[in-house]
């Protein structure tokens, strides 16, 4: 009878211990919540500073379209800096979403 009240009573521990309360649960929600955001904010980040990207490099195109051949270097030039601009752009961009997914993942380790 003694064992049985002993494992009763682990029993009952243990499963008191395994239940998050509720306020437990809430934090645990508004930290997944603010995670989510910043992984939100990171594919935003990706995707505007493509198409900012992507509207250098065809800037750049234009540039060397327009180029009637007369100052094909300058123009070449012209083009070159752009599509420079654009991989910076990129990169930039990639940068700060990689810490925006980082900062979600330190978020979520905190529950």
């Amino acid at each position: 009878m003694k064992t049985t009240s002993y494992i009763l009573t682990a029993f009952a521990a243990l499963s008191l211990v395994a239940c998050d309360s509720k306020k437990e649960n809430l934090r645990e929600d508004n930290l997944e919540n603010k995670a989510d955001r910043a992984e939100d904010k990171a594919d935003a980040v990706r995707d505007n500073t493509e198409n900012a990207a992507d509207r250098l490099e065809e800037k750049a195109d234009a540039v060397r379209d327009a180029d009637p051949g007369l100052n094909s270097s300058t123009t070449e030039g012209a083009a070159d800096l752009t599509e420079d601009k654009a991989d910076a752009l990129r990169r930039s961009g990639e940068g700060t979403a990689d810490n925006l997914e980082e900062a979600a993942d330190d978020i979520r380790e905190q529950k």
